[in-house]
């Protein structure tokens, strides 16, 4: 009996390992959300000799990779450097796309005043705030279908869709008309603002994602001053006709781009058993494109009402809640600034500075190079936060380490917004305005990545709904900014209104950042998703 006993034990054991090895380490990081044993030596402890030498590593050995790639050269995590880079490049100038197009707003504001007969301040709470209210839900709708037909169909047909509606803005007779068409090229447009985390994680582990993030993510937040900058020197001396049929034709370039070179990067690595392709060679091509395979495989993946129900499963969980609201506010005020200061630099004295649009122009230069510049130092410093992190943590990371990166971007912060109050309001030197301005950015930069790095270490199954509810947060924080900022800086001044709201964004900093650094362990074993 004791011998049966015994090798009844063994082949459990052996049962067991084998099903950990097979199926548990291809989900492995979605079930220790937010914890991930990275050092191998550390996973020969936790995980036992046996599983820790199936493990694959990094060509050095030195890192554990997560997810777990498999052996089909289909995986996205075993395309090569190349490749994945393409979809990086062309996912980021997707990006860049909504904002992009919602600035051109910004650049034309006064000559779109004085097409329509009435006055700025009616453009921005009609058009700008929101189309920009718009970017935030039309994300979430993306997301929704993503989970089902995947990423390439979605993102192809909203980005379709966006472009028509921006080519009818372009012609738009009537400022109604103008408006419809803008709110609804912000709806659509937006998709590539969520696709992108999903992108990066499909294909790169979790020791590269915050460096691949940082470039997605740069697209954003550097694309609302690109077209303020490009086309305000443009509607200086043309229609502003002409800037939305430029925004338009660099919208069709991302279109063909999205059509001959973007692939589907959606791999059900955790279905067992992982399902082949319906088709293959051109016929997969144009199938995946237009959502024929999306459709053939949506009975491998979650349900609608499973995939419409998950942003609002998602929402209220403690840890993602409070620092969605600490990132609304960060990134709200720095978009209301964005569509403000052209108010506030072209508005003759004592209000503005009284500019030329060419000077407006050539403001917008400021944040671009300051984004730029905290895309450098964003790639460094989250690897190497990520480095001391899981060294000092005996080879596991843990994802509240991801927040140091706030404790950089908020000094900054409260820099950029004092500085920049009191150049607009004491009409410093165009210096002062410029180094306010830059710094604010930077510090949007550094703490926006590390958010959204934080984020999708806590939820690595729910990538799409994390990246919409960031991307409605910062959104919602940002449209209404508009409203109260020029009529509040006019009557008390700019240093109080951009001093309070420097003030809000550090109050909720301590308010949430050390909490959860503290208790974020605990909220994460507690509430998420796994």
């Amino acid at each position: 009996m004791s011998i049966e006993k015994a090798d009844s034990e063994k082949q459990q054991h052996a049962s067991t390992t084998s099903i950990i090895s097979e199926i548990d380490l291809l989900s492995y990081h979605e079930k220790n959300a937010g914890r991930l044993i990275i050092d191998p030596e550390e996973a020969k402890v936790e995980l036992g000799e046996d599983v820790a030498s199936r493990l694959k590593l990094t060509s050095d050995g030195a890192i554990v990779l997560w997810p777990q790639p498999t052996d089909s050269p289909l995986d996205p995590q075993n395309w090569s450097d190349r490749r994945k880079t393409i979809q990086l490049i062309i996912i980021t100038l997707a990006a860049i796309v909504p904002d992009f197009d919602s600035g051109i707003g910004i650049a034309a504001i006064f000559a779109l005043a004085e097409q329509y007969n009435t006055t700025t301040g009616v453009i921005n709470n009609l058009t700008s705030n929101w189309s920009i209210f718009l970017l935030g839900w039309g994300g979430i709708f993306a997301v929704m279908l993503m989970r089902r037909l995947g990423r390439l169909p979605v993102l192809f047909w909203t980005q379709l869709l966006s472009l028509g509606f921006l080519i009818g803005a372009t012609f738009a007779p009537t400022l109604k008309t103008f408006t419809a068409m803008r709110c609804l090229t912000a709806f659509f447009g937006t998709a590539p603002q969520v696709t992108g985390l999903y992108v990066v994680t499909d294909m790169y582990p979790f020791h590269l994602q915050a460096r691949k993030l940082n470039i997605w993510t740069m697209g954003f937040i550097i694309s609302p001053f690109l077209s303020p900058f490009a086309f305000g020197f443009l509607v200086a001396r043309t229609t502003w006709r002409w800037a939305y049929g430029i925004g338009s034709i660099y919208s069709a370039i991302v279109v063909l781009l999205i059509i001959f070179f973007m692939e589907e990067t959606i791999y059900d690595r955790t279905v067992k058993p992982i399902p082949e392709r319906p088709t293959t060679g051109f016929r997969y091509r144009v199938e995946t494109l237009i959502g024929i395979t999306g459709q053939k495989m949506a009975k491998y993946r979650i349900s609608w009402s499973e995939s419409i129900l998950a942003p609002f499963k998602v929402v209220w969980r403690p840890h993602l809640l409070m620092i969605l609201w600490y990132e609304a506010m960060v990134f709200g005020f720095s978009i209301g600034i964005n569509v403000t200061n052209a108010v506030f630099l072209g508005t003759p004295p004592p209000v503005g500075y009284g500019f030329s649009q060419f000077a407006i122009a050539g403001g917008y230069g400021t944040p671009i190079v300051s984004v730029i510049i905290g895309e450098l130092i964003g790639r460094y410093m989250n690897d190497w936060i990520m480095r001391v992190s899981v060294r000092r943590n005996k080879g596991v990371f843990e994802a509240e380490s991801r927040l140091w990166a706030c404790y950089i971007a908020i000094p900054l912060y409260i820099c950029g917004f004092v500085t920049l109050g009191a150049a607009l309001q004491k009409h410093l030197n165009v210096g002062a305005l410029i180094m306010g301005w830059g710094i604010a950015e930077l510090a949007v930069m550094i703490n926006t990545v590390a958010v959204y790095a934080y984020c999708n270490d806590c939820f690595p199954k729910q990538q799409g709904e994390i990246s919409a509810l960031i991307n409605l947060a910062r959104t919602l924080g940002g449209f209404s900014v508009a409203y109260f900022q020029v009529p509040w800086a006019t009557k008390n001044g700019a240093i109080q209104t951009l001093g309070v709201e420097a003030a809000i964004v550090t109050g909720l900093f301590f308010l949430v950042v050390p909490a959860l650094q503290m208790k974020g362990r605990n909220l994460r074993e507690r509430f998420s998703m796994n």
